[in-house]
């Protein structure tokens, strides 16, 4: 009898066709290539420590409007044209016939005291109080996602030549503040004119590499101090005075540099942990 011996092999599979082969490559050539534009498409975030340039844009209607990422200690951020010049202007003329010398909170009573670290003048607008503040107000709560009621009342700034802000914090050290709203988290720090020189806000804590912003050569001795950012009518800052874990951020350390040319003014929106009852 004869006896079959059974291959330990497996079963033979059928070899792929010349025509599978060709789209298999084709495939395989396809998918790199997809994946080699989206890696020159992504922007690479610099180290969490340093300053970032990246931006995410869109368009309006009347003008190109975008973020740029400043800082990320503190975290900090550029939106560029937030402001219509309309705006800015109806910003200004509604604060002048109440514009006062600025004052500074007092650690210890939580009131308002003068103080030679801060020679501007300024004055306080009414929240909501016309159509144009309104839209402006609900435009910074659709950026930060905090609600217009978390809000404290616009305080236009003006620093005419040789005026400053020495550094501070926004956040408060104090009780007596913090009752009414909570802590502040946050500030929209909005610019309503141009300056020809000086007049940066400058961040000295700032961690990463200060000397990478762009507009480095045309700062000012003061704003070579820390991470500044040149005055543009219509531009906002926003920058958190609290990380993400809820602790205050010492980082958030900031100060307007003197005006050496030009006339600066600002809209400065401060914005709390729980509604703010003015």
């Amino acid at each position: 009898m004869v006896k079959f011996r059974h291959s330990r092999l497996g079963p033979r599979k059928p070899s792929l066709t010349a025509s599978q082969t060709l789209i298999f490559t084709l495939f395989v050539t396809f998918t790199l290539l997809i994946l080699i534009l989206l890696t020159l498409r992504i922007p690479k975030l610099n180290h969490i420590n340093s300053i970032s340039h990246n931006a995410l844009r869109s368009e309006d209607n009347d003008n190109k409007r975008w973020v740029q990422i400043v800082s990320w200690e503190p975290r900090a951020f550029l939106y560029h044209n937030f402001l219509t010049k309309k705006e800015c202007e109806h910003l200004i003329n509604t604060a002048k016939p109440s514009m006062q010398k600025s004052s500074v909170v007092d650690n210890e009573t939580g009131k308002s005291k003068d103080s030679s670290v801060r020679t501007s003048s300024g004055t306080f607008l009414d929240r909501g109080g016309d159509e144009i503040v309104r839209n402006i107000e609900k435009r910074i709560a659709d950026f930060t996602f905090i609600p217009v009621e978390n809000g404290e009342s616009f305080n236009v700034l003006r620093y005419e030549v040789g005026q400053k802000y020495d550094p501070h914090l926004d956040y408060f050290a104090d009780d007596y503040n913090t009752v009414n709203g909570g802590q502040r988290i946050a500030t929209m720090l909005m610019y309503l004119s141009d300056v020809e020189e000086g007049g940066e806000t400058v961040f000295p804590a700032a961690k990463g590499n200060i000397s990478s912003v762009p507009w480095w050569n045309e700062l000012s001795d003061c704003g070579k101090k820390g991470l500044s950012i040149k005055p543009k009518m219509g531009d906002a800052l926003l920058f958190w005075s609290m990380k993400p874990d809820g602790t205050l951020d010492p980082s958030s350390l900031h100060g307007a540099c003197p005006v050496i040319k030009g006339d600066k003014w600002s809209c400065t929106k401060w914005m709390r942990i729980n509604e703010f009852r003015a």
